[in-house]
């Protein structure tokens, strides 16, 4: 029987500490760098479960839509605000941008398909992510809640109940155009639907509509935020958004 005595034990242990050193000095050495001198992420607050991180722009707080046009038409109480009267826009323009929006379709069912809990939300007045209750409610796969309208069906349906609360956090990059008006770079969505991701970075083929193929027409890099009013009385409470324009680092 071979037995290690203490100090040769001591030494394989020395040498294999010495090895280990020498290895993380070796994979130290070989790091990779980009070498992009980028800038420091801004720290922001994110707020309490479900409250408004600290960069947003509030665009309905419970109590006035101030920051919409066509705002005075909608009836607000109990700090939700119900669609009546035409569609709002907001004041502000945006380019890349999360939009957060929390909405209700009526607790009583009228109507069927397309007719039912209808509303919507527009990006630069040309692309739609749907609103409608789809809750046991048969109609056009890609015209259902959290499809991109007549281009793209949810990967699944996460619809509730009509009347309770849904949650949509929305992340649109906006299209861009040379100075031909040429598309450089096409239009981004990826739409979460009351925590599921349910449009994964899907690529737009142009505006949606409702009669016309889709197609792209040139505009500006930054346009407002709309919410259809479809002849439903659909609730709304706490909408927001956050520019999420990227800065690229200085070469």
């Amino acid at each position: 029987m071979f037995v290690v005595r203490k100090p040769f034990a001591f030494l394989l242990v020395a040498a294999a500490t010495v090895l280990s050193a020498v290895g993380l000095v070796r994979v130290l050495a070989d790091e990779y760098k980009s070498g992009i001198p980028w800038k420091e992420p801004k720290v922001i607050d994110p707020g309490p479960p479900g409250g408004v991180p600290s960069d947003a722009v509030v665009l309905f707080d419970g109590k006035t839509l101030d920051a919409w046009h066509g705002g005075d038409r909608w009836k607000i109480a109990d700090g939700v605000a119900t669609a009546a009267g035409g569609g709002i826009t907001s004041k502000q323009s945006f380019g890349d941008v999360q939009f957060h929006v929390e909405w209700a379709t009526p607790e009583k069912i009228e109507g069927s398909g397309q007719g039912r809990g209808n509303s919507g939300v527009y990006f630069m007045g040309a692309y739609e992510v749907q609103i409608l209750d789809s809750y046991k409610n048969d109609t056009y796969f890609d015209g259902q809640a959290a499809s991109i309208y007549k281009q793209h069906p949810p990967l699944v349906n996460v619809c509730r109940k009509p009347g309770e609360w849904q949650t949509y956090d929305i992340y649109f990059k906006a299209p861009k155009f040379d100075a031909e008006g040429k598309v450089v770079k096409p239009a981004y969505l990826t739409v979460v639907h009351n925590g599921f991701c349910v449009q994964n970075n899907f690529e737009l083929s142009g505006a949606t509509s409702w009669d016309m193929a889709p197609k792209y027409t040139a505009h500006a890099d930054k346009l407002p935020i709309s919410i259809q009013f479809h002849g439903n009385p659909v609730k709304f409470r706490n909408i927001w958004a956050r520019d999420l324009t990227a800065e690229e680092p200085k070469k």
